[in-house]
């Protein structure tokens, strides 16, 4: 059955009828009757029915509207799609599409309506380009006469003192730019969603994984090809590409990136490249003595800016502020104004600032499992992704090029690799493996203590083979009966977040949200050990929190969830993105999106049937 329909009459008709709240969403909150009539070309009635229905007809009408047609032929197989269907073909036609960014002509244009541009830049938004990248230069000095953008090259050296001095004119970081058919295009990437438009580290990695799941291998190599291009002329890969990230990188999954997407393109030069370029990463931003490798041979984070994160939300410090504004008689903006000037000291303050810059570039922003103390640790889930990163070059330069790989000058062999991964696995069995628990966890390098901090992150020594057959089995027993919630794993114990009130809110990354990359490194862990059972039952949960939180609310994906409620319902700072959006999603959430692709991959039939009949996972499992 095809129905031929009016967009904007059917719209306003629906809408008026069920949009009881008038946030042109069809949600469970809407009091409407839940049953609309349709008409087939054959003028056969049709009663769609219930929350779900509507808000799939909702959402055609509005994809046939933004195609810019005034009817919309739309069948009752996607009306009544099953869930679990739509979603995933939504993610793969649809909102991986709508997620996709370019640094070239076509992207400055939503670039310079980003609405961060509105307290973060004047009124032409800098665009900052590597000293080394003429072209780039060039490309962008030719399009300021089209847009209101101003191009700046940056300097050769870049110190914290620099990114500081660019506070006052924060701008977009360029990306890598490629000639196609003799005109200049930029690499495309991904971004989360909602209010982010760049390109972030570690989301770009979870975002790949469910790209290459949707056969988007290409756009997975980009996203790469971007992290190249970030190592070799910012240093690192950034927190995300805008100016004041420039001190701060992001949890390092390049090694992974690459040989993923390399499993499916076999391109084994590209491979060789990009191996040159991980190694310059793990040699110079992870294994500088006094920086962040600290004296025990593990790491820590450590973001080397200086004074107060421009891109906190205003009033986000006052609370740390205001004391010492009010030791001085002088308001919260006077303080902020002297001290970002260099016009007072405080000590206390630089080192609060230093763990709070810190926390944002280990992706875990914020969480009191780190909060004024993350520079102090060596966190479980870094060491085992650079054990992961020793692993990856042992086995390719072993399996790819014969045990032995010469760059520049240097010659690598997969047992010296070997030995490392060796080596910081004993250390990480050492300082963060504590038997009695039976729980990995964060080690202070500076106290000499282990963390009593219970985090999702226990389970990340699975992801990569560092556990023991013997710890695996008592990491399941011990640590999932403490963090599995009814969507999935929370990001922490209640215990371990302790209490919350006015003066200690919530902070997004603890108790009770769950967070996409923790699920999807915990699944692979799981199946890495055999806990197939378990690993089934954590898909089911997460997949049906989504599932059912779509079906409920119109389609939306967001960036996390509260998994004790099994809701998208969140209370905690930054909101909830990816829900503000009017008719149809615009994107979902780039990880979430992934999550979604990656899960229904590796779950079983049976479940996937019980998914579309959005069965609760309490009378399954």
């Amino acid at each position: 059955m095809i129905f031929k329909l009016h967009i904007e009459t059917t719209l306003q008709k629906l809408l008026e009828q069920e949009d009881t709240n008038g946030d042109k969403k069809i949600s469970i909150e809407d009091k409407g009757p839940k049953t609309f009539d349709l008409y087939s070309e054959t003028h056969e009635a049709y009663a769609i029915k219930g929350t779900y229905y509507l808000s799939n007809l909702l959402q055609e009408l509005a994809i046939a509207k933004n195609g810019g047609n005034e009817y919309a032929n739309i069948p009752l197989s996607k009306i009544e799609e099953p869930p679990v269907h739509r979603i995933s073909r939504m993610i793969k036609t649809y909102y991986w599409n709508e997620l996709t960014r370019f640094m070239d002509e076509s992207g400055i244009k939503n670039l310079v309506q980003d609405t961060k541009n509105a307290s973060l830049t004047a009124k032409n938004l800098p665009i900052y380009v590597p000293f080394d990248d003429a072209m780039a230069y060039k490309y962008y000095k030719n399009l300021e006469t089209k847009y209101p953008i101003e191009t700046k090259r940056l300097p050769k050296n870049i110190t914290p003192n620099y990114v500081k001095s660019l506070n006052k004119t924060p701008g977009i970081l360029s990306l890598k730019l490629k000639y196609h058919h003799d005109q200049i295009q930029g690499v495309p990437f991904v971004v989360p969603g909602g209010r982010f438009n760049e390109m972030y580290g570690w989301d770009s990695y979870f975002e790949s994984i469910g790209l290459i799941c949707d056969n988007k291998i290409d756009l997975a190599k980009a996203m790469a090809d971007n992290f190249q291009y970030e190592i070799e002329h910012y240093g690192k890969i950034l927190n995300a590409n805008r100016s004041y990230y420039l001190t701060r990188t992001q949890p390092p999954f390049y090694t992974s990136l690459i040989r993923e997407v390399f499993n499916v393109t076999q391109d084994i030069e590209w491979l060789k490249s990009h191996l040159e370029t991980a190694i310059k990463e793990y040699e110079t931003v992870w294994m500088t003595e006094g920086k962040r490798l600290t004296y025990n041979g593990l790491n820590r984070y450590l973001a080397e800016g200086i004074g107060i994160t421009p891109e906190a939300e205003e009033g986000h410090y006052d609370a740390i502020l205001k004391p010492f504004a009010d030791q001085l008689k002088c308001t919260i903006e006077e303080y902020i104004y002297k001290y970002q000037n260099n016009e007072l000291e405080n000590p206390f303050l630089d080192t609060y600032f230093l763990h709070d810059r810190t926390v944002r570039e280990s992706g875990h922003d914020t969480s009191y499992r780190i909060e004024g103390c993350c520079a102090d640790l060596n966190l479980v889930e870094l060491n085992v992704l650079l054990y992961k990163y020793e692993s990856d070059f042992a086995d390719l330069i072993n399996d790819l090029f014969g045990g032995e790989l010469n760059l520049n000058s240097n010659t690598y062999t997969g047992n010296f690799w070997s030995k490392k991964a060796k080596n910081r696995k004993s250390l990480i069995n050492r300082y963060c493996w504590n038997e009695e628990k039976g729980l990995y966890v964060d080690y202070n390098h500076v106290t000499k203590e282990q963390s009593n901090f219970i985090s999702a992150t226990t389970f990340t020594p699975l992801w990569c083979g560092i556990a023991s057959k013997s710890q695996a089995k008592i990491l399941v027993e011990r640590a999932l009966p403490l963090l599995k919630e009814k969507g999935g794993v929370a990001g922490s114990t209640k215990d371990s977040r302790g209490e919350i009130n006015e003066s200690r809110p919530h902070r997004q990354w603890d108790y009770p949200n769950g967070w996409a990359p923790h699920q999807m490194m915990i699944w692979k862990g799981l199946l890495n050990y055999d806990y197939n059972h378990e690993a089934q039952e954590l898909i089911y949960r997460w997949l049906y929190m989504i599932t059912r939180n779509a079906a409920d609310y119109n389609g939306t994906i967001p960036e996390k969830y509260d998994v004790v409620e099994a809701t998208l319902k969140v209370y905690s700072e930054y909101g909830n993105v990816g829900t503000d959006f009017e008719y149809v999603p615009k994107g979902g959430f780039g990880w979430m999106n992934a999550s979604f692709q990656y899960g229904i991959s590796l779950l079983k039939k049976s479940y996937l049937n019980n998914l579309n009949d959005l069965v609760d996972p309490e009378l399954i499992f």
